[in-house]
């Protein structure tokens, strides 16, 4: 004869763990047409989301607004490092959205070699798009976060940030400058309902830095990180549950030495 088995308590129930829906979250990110931030629109909007695109090439941005739709896509082409551009960058989203959900500041220049090796105009338009363009970008969008008391903002900086290579001292400056104003932010912010995250990865075959230290080809492109990777992990964390929050992101591929 069998044993009567008594249902199971309700608290010994597994529960499946509650990620935020994406759907319609209102998402800017920037260097959007290329790597890293092209792979991040293209997995937002495939989770429901609504993004404004912001890079230089007005060309690509149209393109991409055409595919995704214009229900779920809008642009503004211009250098984010230019506040009255971050500042279109905010208004657009808000007219044609509603509303800001989440920032991601991703447009970023790459040049390896000495110190010397580049014009002042170069090193100059690295330096104001890595760090400018992200303080610029974030002064724009936060506004309507705060007044929701709710928003991440999401920044692509580099593992370089925390241990720039003898091959790229300037560009590594840039990227500890974004280190140190995400801590200065998370602390601001946190008690505000604007959660700030640092996404850094190690090298990712993109087309950053082709030219500029890379050559297209090279074998050992092939063992970086996919753009994909870095969207993944972007997706991931705006679908955290607002009861937490995570504020750096080391990502390596399993074929690089951290």
């Amino acid at each position: 004869m069998g044993v009567a088995q008594s249902a199971p308590s309700p608290h010994n129930l597994c529960m499946t763990y509650q990620l935020t829906d994406l759907k319609n979250h209102v998402v800017v990110i920037t260097g959007a047409t290329t790597g890293i931030g092209e792979a991040t629109a293209r997995e937002l909007v495939e989770q429901g989301a609504k993004v404004l695109l912001n890079a230089r090439n007005e060309a690509k941005l149209k393109e991409m607004v055409a595919s995704f739709g214009d229900a779920n896509a809008a642009y503004v082409a211009g250098d984010c490092s230019d506040p009255d551009v971050s500042r279109n960058i905010a208004k657009t989203a808000i007219a044609k959205f509603g509303t800001i959900d989440a920032l991601v500041p991703n447009a970023g220049i790459g040049m390896y070699g000495s110190i010397l090796d580049y014009s002042d105009d170069e090193v100059n338009r690295m330096m104001r798009t890595n760090y400018e363009g992200t303080v610029h970008v974030i002064r724009a969008c936060l506004p309507a976060m705060l007044a929701k008391k709710a928003g991440d903002i999401v920044i692509v900086s580099s593992v370089a940030g925390f241990r720039g290579g003898g091959d790229e001292s300037i560009y590594a400056g840039t990227k500890h400058a974004q280190v140190g104003l995400a801590g200065g932010l998370d602390r601001e912010l946190r008690e505000k309902g604007v959660r700030v995250v640092l996404v850094c990865p190690a090298g990712t075959e993109t087309e950053f830095a082709i030219g500029a230290g890379r050559t297209p080809g090279t074998p050992v492109l092939a063992s970086y990180l996919r753009p994909e990777d870095i969207a993944f992990q972007i997706t991931t964390v705006l679908k955290q549950p607002r009861s937490i929050r995570t504020h750096i992101w080391t990502l390596w591929s399993i074929n690089q030495q951290s």
